[in-house]
């Protein structure tokens, strides 16, 4: 019994389904497998992406010639984010700027590379089965079902992330497929202020979003100026960083993406939408804030955090034979962390909520983080 028709055109015949089982199972073409039953379903998920169609679980279970197993894949359809109902909200002539901003083809290019065997000791990737071209503008992702550990993660985990993050950074393999896989649509500095951020950050930013009940409770008259006054320095910190080292970065590396082995201290990687070259240090800034941007996790623990993650990183760096001095590396870290989160701390996705209890919380957490990398720029000057 077989049903899966959920998957739509993203599913594939069961023939091919029993040769990605027996890929699975490590079994060789000669051995004997019959697909006894297969289902799909939906894989629930609390946060949208812009690329992402959807996301599934296909289980089942296999016969082998010794006995019944039970497998299990992850299906993610990525598409171009102009099928997204958001993007009838950008302005016709920003359109073709929004969509190089936001390549959806960079993910499939990572599945077809050779990046698993590239990545250092303590970081892998999902087996991946097939990368499905649907049409001109969306394609599937047949995917290895990753076990992981749920546990929250602590500071020491964090570390470890660092380090493992220096290591990707610096590893001459990973640049290498950095460089070609991500070709299709690089993610560049520049190409995110001028884009996102000048047209959409700065002008809220100069609005009359201080006066809203979420905002002026948490972000007050100096902070307001300090964010300001950074708004207006937005284009020469783009031309500093445009100075600093390239090295490989995942692109999105907070904790959702990370997942953490059940049996040993190393991380799965997933979602390699912006997976590219960047400035040296980029994966620190979604590490440290992408938590507290989410209300998962209090500001308080920043500057803790910041003190130990960066050496981590720096010494990820050096043990692949990077050496790259740590002052140029603190300074394009603050600087992406403002262009990245610092501009953008306000809970402008909030702001037509009723301003809950939770919410106040989650915009004082925002405006502490703000502040934090605000003095982190100026530290770093």
């Amino acid at each position: 019994m077989h049903d899966r028709t959920v998957l739509g055109t993203a599913d594939v015949s069961d023939e091919q389904l029993a040769d990605f089982v027996g890929r699975l199972l490590h079994l060789h073409p000669q051995d004997e497998l019959v697909l006894l039953e297969s289902w799909a379903e939906v894989a629930p998920y609390d946060l949208d992406a812009l690329t992402t169609a959807g996301r599934f679980w296909v289980r089942g279970r296999a016969a082998t010639a010794t006995d019944d197993r039970p497998f299990a894949f992850f299906v993610k359809i990525v598409q171009s984010w102009s099928r997204s109902p958001v993007f009838a909200l950008v302005p016709e002539d920003q359109r073709a700027q929004a969509l190089a901003a936001l390549p959806w083809q960079v993910e499939p290019a990572v599945y077809r590379s050779d990046l698993a065997g590239a990545l250092p000791p303590g970081l892998s990737m999902p087996r991946v089965f097939a990368v499905v071209d649907l049409d001109e503008a969306s394609a599937a992702l047949w995917l290895e079902a990753v076990d992981c550990d749920p546990s929250s993660w602590d500071e020491d985990r964090i570390v470890r992330a660092a380090h493992a993050l220096g290591r990707l950074a610096g590893r001459a393999d990973v640049r290498r497929v950095a460089g070609t896989a991500s070709r299709v649509g690089q993610h560049t500095v520049r190409g995110y202020a001028e884009g996102r951020v000048a047209h959409q950050v700065l002008p809220a930013l100069r609005s009359d979003v201080w006066a809203h009940p979420l905002v002026a409770a948490s972000f007050d008259a100096v902070l307001r100026e300090r964010l300001l006054a950074a708004a207006g320095g937005l284009s020469a910190a783009v031309d500093e960083l445009e100075e600093a080292p390239l090295a490989a970065a995942h692109g999105d590396a907070c904790s959702r993406n990370l997942l953490v082995a059940p049996d040993g201290p190393g991380f799965v990687l997933i979602d390699f939408g912006f997976f590219g070259l960047a400035p040296v240090g980029f994966d620190l800034g979604q590490l440290l804030v992408g938590e507290v941007q989410l209300g998962d996790r209090s500001a308080d623990c920043l500057p803790a955090l910041e003190a130990r993650c960066l050496p981590a990183y720096a010494d990820g760096l050096r043990a692949e034979g990077s050496d790259v001095d740590l002052e140029v590396l603190r300074r394009a870290h603050a600087l992406q962390l403002l262009v990245f989160s610092g501009l953008s701390a306000l809970p402008f996705e909030h702001l037509g909520a009723p301003p809950t209890p939770e919410l106040h919380n989650l915009a004082r957490q925002r405006a502490h983080s703000a502040a934090f990398i605000l003095d982190l720029v100026d530290a770093t000057a």
